[in-house]
């Protein structure tokens, strides 16, 4: 297969939440590896999601794209991303979305080259490789193999020393981070842990080593459930950036979460990562394991599980697959990985 040629600039399409961002990042050093150090990279991004590019000098610029499904003439931030590429055109454009409200803005992009998903077909089923594979699979036509099989998500944060010593972070910690998207939406919260059973394991670990407690600003009740924290315990929750909250994984000794894009970024940055999954499927959608970190799905894998966005999650009420894994399995997956 031949490969493009002088690709200079390029700009990246991916508007999902948080964890599909990282998921994407892939991409980016595996067109620095194709094309060169010196490659152009642009992202067309959601407002809060851009702030994972906050210290990342690999990413040139992010346009902003806030209302998603405006038609390009009710949109001055579409208008104004398809402007910017007629005046500057791009070597190559890569779409990492499907929805049919970015359709339009596809077609009116000016690059050289374009491809991606609704440009590029793909023969791989999304429940059979993980989610960051099967996004590499929108971008395969560009490189090589060897260096395709290679690219994995990869995250940049606030210099270590400087986050260090603004939030006193010890170099032997544990990160913790009960929360997730979810946890604010009306009903059960399929992915959620029973606060009792983060008590209980945040009463243990923080024995023997400190233990750091993240979320996102706003979330700051939902952690009131699970408060008093013990000594030894960090309370962080609101107070970090993205970028931030990147530096503080990166410097920790492993994350335990729920699905999470807390644990997409922990395991983004080589962070030992014990993800809690219960209505979610581990294959497909456990942070991307690589050939330098560790991920460690803790999941009954129930008869019933995985059932997100299914007719038998919408029956459940006791939500066993989460609410019978204990603080014990927990504490043995930890212990098992020898990261203490």
């Amino acid at each position: 297969m031949s490969f493009l040629k002088n690709i200079q600039r390029v700009l990246i399409l991916r508007c999902g939440a948080l964890g599909d961002l990282v998921y994407a990042t892939s991409v980016i050093d595996g067109l620095r590896a194709q094309y060169g150090d010196n490659i152009i990279i642009d992202f067309i991004t959601t407002p809060g999601t851009a702030k994972l590019f906050e210290f990342d000098p690999r990413v040139n610029q992010t346009f902003h794209l806030k209302h998603k499904k405006l038609p390009i003439w009710l949109s001055p931030q579409k208008r104004a991303i398809i402007r910017s590429s007629k005046e500057n055109p791009y070597d190559l454009f890569i779409s990492l979305e499907f929805g049919k409200q970015f359709k339009s803005m596809i077609k009116s992009i000016h690059a050289t080259h374009k491809t991606g998903m609704g440009i590029l077909e793909t023969s791989h089923a999304i429940t059979d490789i993980n989610r960051s594979e099967a996004t590499k699979q929108y971008y395969r036509d560009i490189l090589e193999t060897d260096i395709l099989s290679r690219a994995k998500p990869i995250l940049i944060g606030m210099e270590k020393a400087q986050c260090c010593k603004k939030f006193l972070l010890p170099d032997n910690a544990i990160v913790i981070a009960p929360s997730n998207s979810h946890n604010q939406k009306k009903g059960l919260n399929y992915r959620a842990w029973p606060f009792e059973h983060w008590q209980s394991l945040i009463a243990t670990l923080s024995k023997d080593i400190p233990i750091i407690i993240v979320g996102a600003r706003g979330e700051e009740t939902f952690f009131d459930h699970i408060k008093p924290y013990p000594e030894n315990v960090i309370d962080l929750v609101g107070k970090l950036s993205i970028g931030e909250l990147i530096t503080t994984l990166q410097n920790a000794k492993g994350l335990i979460c729920t699905d999470s894009a807390t644990g997409h970024i922990g395991a983004a940055v080589d962070t030992p990562t014990f993800i809690l999954m219960g209505p979610n499927n581990p294959i497909t959608d456990s942070p991307y394991k690589s050939d330098t970190n560790a991920v460690y799905p803790i999941s009954l894998r129930l008869p019933c599980s995985p059932c997100y966005k299914t007719e038998v999650m919408k029956r459940c009420k006791d939500n066993i697959c989460m609410n019978q894994i204990t603080p014990k399995m927990v504490l043995e997956s930890v212990l098992s990985a020898k990261i203490l």
